[in-house]
């Protein structure tokens, strides 16, 4: 619909997309990597609803407007807009159930914030994002199957097992920082890899997984700083067009 609003109405200065807090990051990133429109897209949710007392649903979406319709937002990618604080898709996630600053971009912080005086930007993100990747024109209606497997204290390789027998394409690894599973996890996804699986390497908290020479020996890509649920989006995407490691590896480079 937004690439045909943006091609039926150019004059259209941005759009906004009201949405549920829970997967609000997942679907900013999957709109961050395929639409095709140069029209600056903004993500908006509420942590209280409109009939609970000290609502933030009202400021939100008016926040949400002056971001969109600013030319200050164009180049940036989608968007995510709460709490006076302007977001990147890439690098944003939900981190509370219930406060207000839910949304937080870890370790790079927030692109800007809105203020009574107007919209500020103070950086922009410089991963490739909407308009200008390779995702647009993708087939997007049946993407691979890609599953996320958590590392904890004990865990051994059955989930990942379970997902091999599911039909998984990718597995996503949720290690420990810096990015390891335990042991027996360890032994299931490097088996998995060499079956033809891609599996990447993604921690459980922030941060960079690096590349590294245990996970080249074993043919698994480096997730860099992505959240687990993030990376499987790209991944998801990614084994739409191919199932090369190197370009997978170079994906999560460039993304």
């Amino acid at each position: 619909m937004i690439h045909r609003l943006a091609q039926d109405e150019p004059r259209i200065a941005g759009f906004v997309i009201p949405h549920g807090t829970a997967t609000l990051e997942e679907t900013a990133f999957f709109l961050n990597l395929t639409l095709a429109t140069a029209q600056p897209v903004v993500l908006v949710g509420a942590q209280r609803p409109a009939s609970a007392l000290g609502t933030d649903a009202g400021m939100n979406l008016v926040n949400a407007l002056r971001v969109a319709g600013s030319p200050d937002a164009r180049g940036k990618g989608v968007l995510v807009v709460l709490n006076d604080e302007i977001h990147a898709a890439r690098d944003v996630v939900k981190t509370s159930t219930y406060r207000l600053q839910t949304f937080r971009s870890s370790d790079f912080g927030a692109l800007g914030h809105v203020d009574g005086d107007g919209v500020h930007f103070y950086r922009s993100p410089l991963g490739a994002h909407m308009p200008a990747t390779a995702f647009a024109a993708l087939d997007l209606t049946a993407l691979p199957r890609v599953e996320i497997v958590y590392s904890y204290a004990g865990a051994d390789g059955a989930l990942v097992e379970a997902a091999v027998a599911a039909g998984a394409r990718g597995i996503i690894s949720a290690g420990f920082a810096p990015g390891s599973p335990t042991p027996e996890q360890r032994v299931a996804l490097d088996r998995a890899a060499k079956s033809g699986i891609i599996v990447v390497q993604c921690s459980r908290a922030s941060g960079r997984v690096a590349p590294r020479r245990r996970l080249s020996n074993s043919g698994i890509v480096a997730g860099e700083d992505f959240s687990p649920q993030k990376a499987r989006i790209l991944l998801m995407l990614m084994l739409a067009a191919t199932s090369d490691i190197a370009e997978v590896q170079q994906a999560f480079r460039t993304y």
